[in-house]
């Protein structure tokens, strides 16, 4: 397993986190035992990071970390988040309320990292929390810095989904360690920009932003809720941003796949890989549903990042998109 600066935090952390989110499922779906091996496995392998949410089936993922870490002898960084009611004004009662519930959850008396997963925007508006509201006096930011004084975490961040604009606002803050960004074959605009011709949400400059103000990139949706990963369909699938559909997304990686043709390794592979070939990434979140899957995104980690090869290959796919 390689390693990766976490933004200036001085922590460093395993290229791959074990994802348990409620695309993939394993902390949530899986019996008992499948969910030990799978994080006796992750462990084994270096993997120092886990990524949860209460939002992840309703409290199950921490509730399963919570337990099964308890087990282990090895006690990695946790990651876990927090969601704003937009229609109550109780910043303050509603994150702390939710911490310490997640901190029961997880049968721990800190988490490394707390993240915002409401999307951010101008305004605020259904879900989506408005700039003012982060950045204000007494808002969320110095709410976690509260937080971050009494002990119960170590680093906040939020979950760069929304309004671009917004999002970088909150990165040059300088107040943040961490952002979740939004990063895969079919949206790659994070980090680096695509043509014209490739249709997706734009995100430009999130990855650049974070690197200039020592905040780490924490790459999400690798798969694109499992439509890059494969062409079976779970019903779990969720595109996030505006324009994006199971359809869309399913014809783009249709087209990068045709294009790139066959490598001899699997879509799974791939996505990692390139996923990888960004080393202004602190680590790549992937989701997981069965361990099988976990053992392929380990193979794909000690394949390395997709050669230059490959990935000129991927740029000209976006290029002749729809030709």
């Amino acid at each position: 397993m390689e390693y990766r600066e976490f933004g200036t935090t001085g922590l460093k952390i395993s290229e791959l986190t074990f994802g348990g989110g409620a695309v993939g499922g394993l902390l949530i779906n899986q019996d008992d035992e499948t969910r030990r091996r799978a994080i006796g496995l992750a462990l084994e392998a270096g993997i120092n990071w886990f990524d949860t949410a209460p939002a992840y089936g309703n409290g199950k993922s921490e509730q399963a970390l919570g337990w099964l870490l308890e087990e282990m002898d090895e006690k990695p960084h946790i990651s876990t988040k927090f969601t704003i009611d937009t229609r109550n004004p109780d910043l303050y009662g509603q994150i702390e309320q939710g911490l310490n519930a997640s901190l029961e959850r997880l049968k721990l008396k800190k988490v490394t990292l707390l993240q915002l997963h409401n999307p951010i925007g101008a305004r605020t508006e259904k879900r989506t929390i408005g700039l003012s509201e982060v950045l204000k006096p007494y808002g969320v930011l110095d709410i976690l810095d509260e937080f971050k004084s009494q002990g119960l975490i170590d680093h906040y961040g939020i979950t760069a989904l929304g309004d671009t604009t917004a999002l970088t606002r909150v990165i040059k803050s300088n107040r943040i360690a961490s952002a979740q960004v939004y990063f895969n074959l079919l949206n790659p605009s994070a980090a680096m920009t695509p043509p014209p011709s490739w249709p997706c949400y734009n995100f430009t400059g999130i990855v650049d932003t974070c690197f200039e103000h020592g905040v780490a990139p924490m790459n999400i949706r690798v798969f694109s809720a499992g439509i890059i990963a494969t062409e079976a369909r779970t019903g779990r699938e969720s595109p996030l941003n505006a324009g994006d559909s199971i359809e869309s997304e399913t014809a783009k990686a249709t087209h990068i796949f045709e294009r790139i043709g066959d490598t001899g390794e699997t879509r799974v592979q791939t996505a990692i890989r390139f996923a990888l070939a960004h080393p202004r990434f602190a680590t790549t979140i992937v989701g997981l549903a069965e361990i099988e899957h976990l053992k392929e995104a380990l193979t794909a980690q000690a394949l390395g990042p997709l050669p230059s090869s490959a990935l000129e290959s991927i740029n000209n796919a976006y290029g002749n998109f729809g030709a």
